[in-house]
């Protein structure tokens, strides 16, 4: 597996690649080589980097989600990856369409291991945001999730 950490205006992310896929968006730094010129891994780096700048709405690396996902983690982040650019939905209506509990889709959102590719951070609470990023909950993840929603409605013109 090949790793690189990149510094962003949202903290250290650590990314993963194998097999020509990438395979995890961690929000803690470590060691990591540096990305060579041209790898998945640079792409990735600088596909992320656009979208933070605002000047991506959509990341197009190859990603490869793990081979230990349950069929109702899958469910649950197909539904996010059709939360469009700048767009939020609730716990809750993941939940309806795909008949389960707004806890459930809480959970899986926690497990995503490629949050940004797969947007988590676009379903929030009835009542407010909601978590964020199960590996990583602190008030900190709630202001990564609110600066991902401020710059996505910023750049689209609304949620």
């Amino acid at each position: 597996m090949d790793r690189t950490v990149i510094h962003t205006p949202i903290g250290p992310l650590t990314l993963e690649a194998r097999d020509g896929f990438l395979v995890a968006v961690g929000f803690r730094g470590g060691p990591g080589a540096d990305p060579g010129p041209g790898s998945l891994l640079e792409r990735a780096a600088r596909e992320i980097r656009e979208y933070l700048e605002g000047r991506r709405t959509r990341l197009t690396v190859p990603y490869r989600l793990p081979d230990r996902a349950t069929p109702f983690q899958r469910r649950v982040w197909a539904a996010l990856e059709r939360i469009p650019y700048g767009r939020v939905r609730t716990y809750g209506e993941i939940a309806r369409e795909l008949g389960t509990s707004p806890r459930a889709v809480g959970g899986a959102c926690a497990a995503n291991p490629l949050p940004l590719l797969v947007p988590c951070h676009r379903v929030v609470a009835r009542s407010g945001l909601g978590g964020f990023a199960g590996q990583w909950q602190t008030g900190l993840a709630l202001d990564v999730k609110r600066v991902l929603l401020d710059l996505e409605a910023r750049i689209s013109g609304g949620r």
